[in-house]
């Protein structure tokens, strides 16, 4: 029999939530973090370091444009990048929702790709130009930073889950692996930076919200004399979900200490996560089309869940030099620990295999890395070279999610060990960046970034055989762009620049052929990429427009699925090629209008097999050259028309439109296109003290439509789609001062 519905004890009632987190302050001049997201940590800017802010644009208008580290060897304007790249400022954040998310705001990005699973048991899924596309969980294909720690492992997986946009003064986007700071990814960059502390202030905010949505934030901040300065924050969040098996809760506590003295500066981050969710697993087509609000009937047999938690510390020591070439010299650190104990939906019968390795998911992943980097600069020329070493380490652990037989059995718990090893990645590179001012009005940039990725298992669980293995691999990526400046507010740019992926740790955890070690066969993607943009800035208008072209070579892919085990293989070469639009445009104080479209043709140009069902122990399904790329559109739009007034606050309309996304490498089903619009109304009124009271009011999906909001790609079960969130209401109270 199956064990009954375990209690929902588990999860604390709003009212049980500890006091929480961090805002940052309504309309306060925003910084950027100087020395950016680099490989190994970065958590302090150059703006910071030296006491003196960098205005940047908060996203509104197109009068100020925003300020740009991500990518850079030295802060510049958006407009001045020979690359393509978005900003998405505190303000957009803010309003976007009860910032948890980053689906919240993003679809501003063109490019880019945020797909809420609306499952707190499984990350958010990100692509850009359809790298990460096809990650069944987590984040790969892009390198994610928060404060400048790495949230993406030197095997190129990723996590989100701690990202505090709550605290986040911006959202930079790099798209395209133009930049030579950033190691083993393809996709680009997404980089989460957090303002500098000014002056003392408190913050709290409370969410209420559709499906049983509540969330507490505080947040403290202020000068402590000496050059010291601190801010810390807390959060709590918990929701039930609009499917059955939804229910989940966050806590996020965030601690930042900053000290100047001079031409030194220090800066300290910690944060520490814990989120239990429940997963309710996606539908097949026709649970889908019947009801797509219910669940999979396996996910409530098997109780399937999952706890996390992480903390983590990372710190930075600048130094900047008034006299001389060399102008900057930073080292930085940083370590984490990260526990995920999943349940997964494995019928016993499965597990019978002796290679499985069983239902429950249990590790603890230790991870660290230092980063040494310096910069020059002359009349004309910028240069930045640095080092960076990154290290993970998985004890990594697989029982069987039942215990007993016959009529005594009970699923849903954690029953015999089936998997026990200790996985490992390490990552090594040195790099070289330098922008020179040819001419009055010619730029050019280039670099070099070479590594090493290293990954390794230990296989202490030897009675199904030893899976152990190590592969190494090495790269070389150069990056070439070229800005010229046509005229006044109008730059044209190209760029070069080659990519590189490693396969992650559980791609190489397996052998196509079903024997043990790791999977020796399978090669690193490496893409050559170029594109041509143009940016152009006018007194209420802001546009940016990319043309793009990606060739892939050895794209990996699934290969079988059989024994609770995926292996995987390179299917050949792929080709992407596209457009991205955005738009700003504010012809008044009051009225407003922001435009972000994507165009992608992301298709497979070799034949190669695929499993059909389940089990597969080889590849038997044909893909036909031409074939989307699972998980990728052909286009997004994303369009917001707002008016504001300084009595009414802000009233806005947004609409969202996505084109059927692939959910399988034969292309036999597609998640259908939808279209989705949202109001808010934004309104911000100072009280009595200098207290300032925010209220938001949001309501999504307007027209109730029911649709998919992201798909597991190639699923062994078939079980492709997770449904979207029906009509959904959210109330946002922000009070801050002192």
């Amino acid at each position: 029999m199956t064990v009954p519905r375990q209690s929902r004890s588990r999860f604390a009632s709003p009212s049980s939530l500890p006091f929480p987190h961090r805002l940052q302050v309504p309309g306060s001049r925003l910084s950027l973090l100087a020395a950016g997201a680099v490989a190994a940590m970065a958590a302090a800017a150059p703006s910071d370091a030296a006491g003196q802010a960098t205005p940047a644009s908060r996203g509104g208008g197109a009068t100020g444009d925003e300020v740009l580290v991500v990518g850079s060897v030295v802060e510049r304007s958006l407009a001045e990048a020979p690359y393509a790249a978005s900003v998405v400022g505190a303000e957009a954040l803010r309003a976007g929702g009860p910032l948890v998310n980053l689906s919240e705001a993003m679809a501003r990005v063109p490019g880019l790709v945020v797909a809420n699973r609306w499952n707190y048991a499984q990350d958010l899924q990100i692509s850009s130009r359809g790298f990460g596309a096809r990650a069944g969980f987590g984040v790969r294909g892009l390198r994610l930073y928060s404060d400048g720690i790495p949230a993406s492992g030197p095997d190129g997986q990723g996590q989100v889950s701690h990202f505090d946009l709550a605290g986040a003064a911006r959202v930079e986007v790099l798209r395209g692996p133009f930049s030579v700071l950033y190691g083993n990814s393809s996709g680009g960059v997404v980089s989460v930076v957090s303002a500098p502390v000014r002056a003392t202030r408190v913050e709290g905010g409370l969410d209420a919200g559709s499906f049983g949505l509540r969330q507490l934030r505080v947040q403290g901040e202020s000068p402590l004399g000496g050059g010291l300065s601190m801010r810390l924050g807390a959060q709590a969040l918990s929701v039930t979900g609009f499917r059955p098996q939804s229910e989940a809760e966050r806590k996020l506590a965030n601690l930042r200490l900053a000290w100047q003295d001079g031409d030194d500066s220090v800066v300290a981050v910690a944060n520490v996560l814990d989120q239990p969710a429940d997963d309710p697993l996606g539908l097949d087509r026709a649970q889908f089309e019947r009801d797509p609000l219910s669940v999979a009937s396996v996910a409530r047999q098997f109780d399937t869940r999952k706890t996390t938690r992480q903390s983590q510390f990372g710190s930075r020591w600048q130094r900047r030099f008034a006299d001389g070439a060399l102008r900057e010299a930073s080292l930085a650190g940083y370590a984490g620990r990260r526990q995920v104990t999943q349940f997964l939906a494995i019928a016993p019968g499965t597990q019978a295999n002796p290679r499985h390795g069983g239902g429950v998911i249990d590790f603890e992943r230790s991870y660290q890395g230092v980063e040494a980097r310096l910069r020059w600069a002359w009349e004309h020329v910028d240069l930045t070279a640095g080092v960076a070493l990154d290290r993970q380490r998985d004890d990594r652990q697989g029982y069987e999610n039942f215990v007993g037989t016959g009529a005594s059995q009970q699923l849903g718990v954690r029953g015999a060990l089936r998997r026990d090893e200790v996985n490992r990645a390490g990552s090594d590179d040195a790099y070289v960046q330098l922008e020179w001012a040819a001419a009055k009005n010619w730029v050019l940039s280039g670099g070099l970034r070479g590594g090493r990725v290293s990954l390794s298992a230990q296989d202490r669980y030897l009675v199904n055989g030893d899976d152990g293995g190590a592969r190494r691999f090495d790269y070389a990526n150069p990056v070439l762009g070229l800005r010229w400046q046509v005229a006044p507010g109008l730059n044209l740019h190209a760029a070069l620049a080659r990519g590189f992926e490693s396969p992650t740790l559980g791609e190489l955890a397996y052998r196509r052929d079903g024997t043990g070690g790791f999977n020796i066969d399978l090669k690193p993607q490496r893409s050559r990429q170029a594109e041509l943009g143009a940016k152009w800035r006018a007194a209420a208008l802001a546009v940016d427009a990319t043309l793009f072209e990606v060739r892939v070579a050895d794209e990996i892919g699934v290969a079988t699925n059989a024994s609770g085990r995926s292996s995987f293989q390179n299917v050949g070469a792929t080709l992407r090629k596209g457009a991205e639009l955005s738009a700003r445009w504010r012809p008044s104080g009051a009225l407003g209008a922001t435009l972000a479209a994507t165009w992608l043709d992301a298709t497979y140009r070799d034949a190669f097999l695929v499993c059909a069902g389940l089990p597969c122990t080889a590849p038997t399904a044909p893909v036909t050259p031409g074939n989307r790329i699972a998980g990728t559109s052909k286009g997004s739009v994303f369009a917001e028309l707002s008016w504001r007034t300084p009595g009414f606050g802000e009233l806005a309309l947004e609409l969202r439109q996505q084109g059927n996304v692939m959910v399988n490498d034969r292309n036999s089903e597609a998640a259908p296109g939808h279209a989705l619009a949202g109001l808010r109304w934004l309104h911000r009124l100072q009280v009595a003290g200098g207290w300032q009271v925010e209220l938001l009011v949001r309501v999504d999906n307007v027209a109730d439509v029911r649709y998919a909001g992201s798909v597991i790609v190639n699923d062994a079960n078939g079980r492709f789609y997770e449904t979207g969130a029906p009509r959904a209401w959210l109330v946002a109270l922000r009070v801050g001062g002192w």
